[in-house]
């Protein structure tokens, strides 16, 4: 299994910061958030990890990179050409060939263990593919995300994108674990001509093909969209390193 940090937006609503700092790079509690990410890739038993992003921020991620990251630069340089999280996936399994693939987004934060999910995903009948789920308190929240409903044995019966009258409080995270056998199909779902973008959309569309599990965390999840999530999260992990809080975030 490889691991794959998905890394290539432009984060406009983040903007002035992300000009120059790509989102996944902004310090939270004094690191770069994507690290938080990498930690807990280590835990599991992936044989590589990669990111995927942008020519605009490619040098910054190679500067950042430790020895065990591959950085991918998907040839893109602003939001309108972007490829989209799917064509980005594409775009890195074109280079590692087409693998079991640990998918994560680089704007989640969470404190589940990578390594447990990737345990539960090994146990479940092969081939399958996974997406981590959590149980969303705020319904009307819910309506944000891709929506699932599972059957006993956490087989996907459903998934919504953005349901205006949602059937579940099963959120969809940026968290997937694909088959060797599912990666081969994302080429498929493309050339029909489907979303490059929103990667649960490849989601969406697979569960009505093939297995798809969905993996029920416990714990805090964060999708870090705008400057009151940022600021969140930063507070919410230098109260957890002992830091004092701020009222407006700051880069340094």
């Amino acid at each position: 299994m490889k691991a794959l940090i998905l890394a290539a937006g432009y984060a406009t609503r983040l903007r002035p910061l992300t000009e120059r700092v790509a989102k996944p790079l902004l310090p939270l509690a004094g690191r770069p958030m994507i690290e938080y990410i990498v930690d807990g890739l280590r835990e599991t038993d992936c044989d590589s990890i990669h990111v995927v992003t942008n020519s605009k921020f490619a040098g910054v991620f190679n500067e950042w990179a430790p020895p065990d990251v591959t950085i991918h630069d998907d040839g893109t340089t602003s939001d309108e050409d972007k490829r989209g999280a799917i064509g980005d996936i594409a775009f890195v399994l074109d280079r590692i060939g087409e693998t079991d693939l640990l998918v994560i987004a680089g704007d989640n934060l969470f404190d589940y263990s990578l390594a447990e999910y990737v345990v539960w995903w090994r146990a479940k009948p092969s081939p399958a593919s996974a997406v981590a789920l959590y149980e969303h308190p705020d319904r009307e929240l819910v309506k944000q995300y891709g929506v699932v409903e599972v059957d006993a044995d956490d087989l996907i019966l459903s998934f919504v994108e953005k349901p205006p009258d949602p059937p579940s409080n099963l959120a969809a995270t940026a968290a997937y674990i694909y088959d060797s056998e599912h990666t081969k199909l994302v080429r498929t779902y493309l050339a029909e001509g489907n979303s490059p973008d929103q990667p649960g959309r490849y989601v969406e569309w697979l569960h009505t093909r093939a297995r798809v599990y969905g993996y029920r965390f416990s714990g805090e999840w964060r999708d870090i969209g705008d400057k009151d999530q940022l600021l969140e999260a930063d507070n919410a992990l230098r109260e957890r390193a002992g830091l004092e809080t701020r009222a407006e975030y700051a880069l340094t």
